[in-house]
């Protein structure tokens, strides 16, 4: 059964942090002969996003791995606070409340995979997507309902 969003949680997020791999994407990771890697977004997450920003919540990304495709994919829906190849996610926390002027208790962390349970851990509202690990499925204030991607 899916945890139902805490709403008094909901009422003070004013920053959405997001996983790319497996939250914004289905986890697949293709790689191109020239070495490249090519990423799969969903348009409907974008509608999403730029409804989440339209709506006075700012939008960003915290991921371990680095590509081009993320920087268009952001540029696109216009999230200016990017933050990739972190490697400790939550100590990365820090540098995201001083650039962006909200607190930890503000911010809202999408993830899905262990790495991202130290962040989901310090920010005020913890969210897995629905195929998310069972570890953070369980450590996550809320589920979604949609898998990655």
């Amino acid at each position: 059964m899916k945890k139902r969003p805490p709403l008094e949680k909901l009422k003070h997020i004013q920053l959405l942090l997001l996983d790319v791999d497996g939250v914004l994407t289905d986890g697949s990771l293709i790689y191109n002969d020239d070495g490249s890697e090519t990423k799969i977004f969903n348009a409907r997450d974008g509608l999403g996003l730029k409804l989440v920003m339209k709506a006075g919540i700012k939008v960003g990304i915290v991921t371990g791995r680095s590509s081009k495709a993320l920087y268009h994919r952001c540029d696109d829906l216009g999230i200016r606070y990017i933050f990739d190849g972190v490697r400790d996610k939550a100590m990365m926390l820090e540098k995201i409340v001083a650039q962006t002027g909200v607190g930890a208790h503000n911010t809202a962390f999408v993830g899905d995979d262990l790495p991202d349970l130290p962040l989901m851990r310090r920010a005020g509202l913890s969210i897995a997507v629905a195929d998310a690990h069972e570890i953070v499925r369980e450590n996550a204030d809320w589920t979604t309902l949609a898998s990655g991607g």
